[in-house]
């Protein structure tokens, strides 16, 4: 089955744009090129004149002849076409000389230079000037302040460093310039081999994201490494990781664990929601898995080597030592793994080949007179166990088993299996033979067992946490909505909507950014969050009578917009059973807060019926980021909720399957499902109401923060007792939608009621990951032929994997629009075209599939025609699919809407629409 659900013949190269002429040059210039021993100009020109099959022109105003090269005074002065050019001259001459690069139609540049924004204010305005550059002549650039970057399989060699990495196929991005000069040394000892090092420097132009985007459609490169300090460009980074890192690990280390954030917070989740926990909760939404230390990433480099991954937690340990067995046994509980329980078949084949007084267990200890071959059949016999999903072996040095023997062994076992293969060889001078032995063949070695076993949980949790990032979300309640009123369901949101927004005008336009309790209330309510409602009241005789209405106990708080923390300032008081108890407590509030926050505007007290006998407090939260836009906060709640601690962080948007994750991120997941005689929580009701207050927030990018404390649960009901939004005082209309997300929303705009051409009624919408069981019904029950000539060819089996490349997508880059009808009261989904958009974002792929039953009622067109409409708002300059020569059905549908088709080899036919001039 292919990756991508499209099938495509453009090569690699063509579907990067400009990044291409940074990575992937004919020819490179290099200004400041120098011939003098020691100098940086003279070992980036060394470096590059080893590239293969690459023109290199170095250019210096001072030479003419640099290492038996003719150099150029200018960039101006070379003839030929140059597509990169390398700067490495004084930070004050790098403006002039990239406005020369782009007066010469050079698409790519890498700068080494140093002296920019790192400096202060003058390098600040020298970048500036760089960048003014760039946009206008729509060049790439990397750096500035970089070491460059090496493509070893390539060759190609743009750094001031004296390491050539071997070829591989692991890519480490860096902003750390030293870090990489470092790796690059471990890897040329370790023997891992690199498709890429690029060392980013000041991110001006090309980040992470760019950078991930082009590796993920690098056929050399199989894994990616990442040492950030800054993300750069959230959005991007995002988009670009979700649509990898399925297909190719992404480990990252990121350093500032923590430092929080230093502005003061007017909520619990402001406070609460530190950088560190966002940036941990961005890597857990984009699949990217995050390690604590420069030796993790190196650790699980080795095993990204290995190609030999770990599909379970379950690890068997070969050991002729029970000290370091049982170090290894400790490491792996401790980090989340599990011992393999060995079958009574592998017990037996292990009886039959080891001395009476073997451990009889996991770690298998294999005494001390254990020679090679007694570790190759333990650890064969541990790989052919279903029960086991990684074998690590750990050796000492002994008198019986030379370590080179040893190492033989263990490369002839793993040659047979799939599964991973550790190594633990201890002993330093007396193992680096065989240390050399193992690297030459790819199986990676750890200094010590517990390094080890960090490295296969690390990437176990890799896989687990994809395996539960992409699980198959449930519907939610509700969403059986009949087609025919559908319009009036749109019609009631945008209404709803329109009014809430009227809410926030009205608090800005009085000068105030935070908006009262019953105001907060109202947006909660408005997204079916069930809340107490509170009655304002400005005298205590309004107040009583107000309980008289609504019975005692109730409740009584402060309202002042000048007040956040109402507790804080004693504007609260619970549990209040007469008029007598009521008259008492508001003269005493009202005489607490006014000598707590003397200046503070006071509007009056509200009233409200109090939940007795409160099971459990959550809060439910959301804060701008400055890198990540709006973030989600489930936890512990109450007035503790800050002492505590007990909390994760997730981003919008949220399905069911992403909220379960956000609550069992937490202790208070095991509470609340019942704990010393407390009724459970619906859990799946508090699924609901995280998704739905996650739907909040994607709708009003002017939020700031929400607090909803507590979120009380009272025999199984949920409700919101108390809330609070305030607004953002800065935010400003922006035409790019949702401003405040780095995950497009589910882009509900798109869904259209429409009538096939037999007049059945139908739906055209964006798919969703939901989905999932509707799509497996469609592609299950396809006729081979359609099967065939949609995919290129036949397959049996769909799997969940295959399925959430097809549901689970980012609306940014690929959009799949579904036609879905009702038959016999069940939904079903008839067709679906597909838009991809190329790295490039400029031009992207479609496809259409109509189920046979529904061909030729106009299903097709109108799918197609929507994504022909979608690729004109994203700017596209192109669209394009590939068709089998012999369906003239799709080829017909191509031509009556515009598109030009042309043969390309085997029997395919490429069709394209020019959606704007170039």
């Amino acid at each position: 089955m292919p990756i991508r659900p499209m099938r495509s013949s453009r090569p690699w190269r063509c579907l990067m744009g400009n990044l291409n002429n940074v990575f992937n040059p004919g020819s490179v210039a290099l200004i400041g090129a120098s011939d003098r021993e020691g100098s940086v100009g003279r070992i980036i020109f060394t470096n590059l004149l080893q590239a293969k099959d690459r023109k290199i022109f170095p250019v210096n105003p001072k030479k003419k002849v640099i290492l038996g090269r003719k150099c150029f005074e200018n960039i101006a002065d070379i003839s030929e076409p140059v597509d990169l050019a390398v700067i490495a001259t004084p930070a004050k001459e790098v403006p002039e000389l990239v406005e020369d690069c782009g007066r010469a139609g050079i698409g790519g540049l890498v700068i080494i230079s140093a002296g920019f924004k790192e400096i202060g204010e003058e390098g600040r305005l020298l970048e500036e000037r760089i960048t003014a550059s760039r946009k206008k002549y729509g060049m790439r650039i990397l750096g500035p302040n970089c070491l460059g970057f090496v493509r070893p399989n390539e060759g190609l060699n743009a750094t001031f460093l004296k390491t050539n990495p071997p070829p591989g196929h692991i890519a480490f991005i860096s902003q750390s310039g030293a870090l990489g000069s470092a790796i690059l040394d471990w890897a040329v000892n370790e023997h891992v081999g690199f498709s890429m090092f690029a060392s980013l420097g000041a991110m001006s132009d090309v980040d992470f994201g760019d950078l991930i985007d082009f590796l993920g459609e690098d056929p050399d490169t199989r894994s990616i490494l990442l040492y950030m300090e800054g993300v750069g460009n959230a959005k991007k980074f995002m988009s670009a990781a979700r649509a990898f890192a399925m297909r190719k690990p992404i480990i990252v280390i990121k350093p500032g664990r923590f430092t929080e954030s230093a502005q003061a917070a007017r909520s619990h989740t402001g406070a609460m929601a530190g950088d560190d926990a966002i940036y941990e909760a961005a890597f857990k939404r984009a699949g990217v898995l995050r390690v604590k230390e420069i030796a993790d990433l190196f650790d699980c480099a080795e095993i990204l080597d290995s190609r030999k991954l770990p599909k379970g937690p379950r690890l068997a340990i070969v050991t002729a030592a029970g000290g370091p067995g049982v170090m290894a046994t400790d490491a792996l509980i401790e980090l989340g793994g599990e011992l393999a329980r060995l079958s009574d078949e592998s017990m037996e084949r292990l009886n039959s080949i080891l001395p009476p007084f073997w451990s009889k267990g996991n770690p298998i200890d294999l005494l001390g007179d254990a020679d090679a071959s007694r570790y190759a059949q333990a650890a064969q016999i541990c790989l052919n166990d279903s029960g086991v999903d990684g074998v690590l072996v750990i050796y000492v040095p002994m008198d019986t088993a030379v370590p080179d023997e040893v190492a033989q062994a263990v490369i002839d076992t793993a040659k047979g299996s799939w599964k991973p293969i550790l190594t633990a060889f201890m002993g330093a001078d007396k193992v680096r033979s065989a240390l050399e032995k193992l690297a030459r063949n790819n199986i990676p070695n750890y200094e010590t067992p517990e390094q080890a076993v960090r490295a296969y949980v690390n990437m176990y949790q890799d896989e687990i946490n994809l395996e539960l990032l992409y699980e198959t979300p449930e519907e939610l309640p509700g969403r059986e909505t009949s087609q025919g009123d559908l319009k009036d369901l749109i019609v009631g949101v945008m209404k709803e909507k329109e009014r809430l927004k009227g809410l926030i005008s009205k608090a800005l336009g009085e000068g105030r950014t935070l908006l009262n309790e019953d105001e907060s209330k109202e947006f909660l309510a408005a997204y079916g969050i069930p809340t107490t409602v509170p009655s304002l009241t400005s005298s205590v005789e309004e107040a009583v009578t107000v309980a008289g209405q609504i019975g005692y106990p109730v409740v009584i708080k402060i309202v002042s917009p000048d007040i956040s923390h109402k507790t804080d300032v004693g504007g609260v008081v619970a549990g209040i059973n007469s008029d007598e108890q009521l008259r008492h407590a508001y003269e005493g509030m009202l005489k607490r807060v006014r000598d707590h926050a003397p200046k503070a505007l006071i509007e009056g007290v509200t009233v409200q019926k109090m939940i007795e006998d409160i099971d459990y407090e959550l809060i439910l939260g959301s804060k701008k980021d400055k890198d990540f836009g709006s973030v989600i906060l489930f936890g512990m709640g109450g007035v503790t909720a800050e002492l505590i601690r007990d909390f994760s962080i997730g981003l919008p948007p949220l399905n069911r399957t992403l909220a379960k994750r956000l609550m069992e991120a937490t202790k208070a997941y095991k509470l609340i499902q019942g704990w010393r005689g407390k009724p459970p929580a619906n859990l799946g009701e508090l699924e609901t109401i995280l998704v739905y207050f996650s739907y909040l927030i994607v709708d009003f990018p002017e939020i700031a923060e929400i607090d909803i404390n507590p979120l009380a649960i009272t025999g199984g009901v949920l409700c919101a007792l108390d809330a609070r939004i305030i607004l953002d005082k800065d935010y400003r209309q922006s035409d790019a939608p949702y401003p405040h997300l780095v995950i497009t929303p589910y882009p509900a705009s798109l869904v259209t009621p429409l009538k096939s051409a037999d007049g059945a009624e139908m739906v055209l919408r964006p798919i969703r990951p939901e989905d999932e069981p509707l799509e497996r019904e469609l592609l299950a029950t396809l006729s081979e032929e359609s099967r065939r000539t949609r995919f290129f060819s036949s397959f049996k089996n769909v799997t969940h994997e295959w399925l959430v490349l097809f549901c689970n997508i980012d609306y940014d880059r690929h959009i799949a629009m579904v036609a879905e009808i009702k038959e016999n009261g069940e939904r079903k989904i008839i067709g679906v075209a597909r838009l991809i958009l190329n790295p490039d974002f400029d031009s992207g792929e479609i496809a259409v599939l109509v189920h046979d039953r529904f061909q030729r009622k106009g299903v097709g067109e109108e799918l197609m025609k929507s994504v022909i409409e979608i690729g004109k708002s994203k700017g596209l300059s192109e669209i394009y699919g590939e068709v089998l020569m012999e369906n003239e059905k799709m080829l017909g549908l191509f031509r009556k809407l515009g598109f030009a088709t042309k043969r390309l080899s085997d029997g395919i036919m490429r069709s394209s629409l020019k959606l704007r001039q170039l």
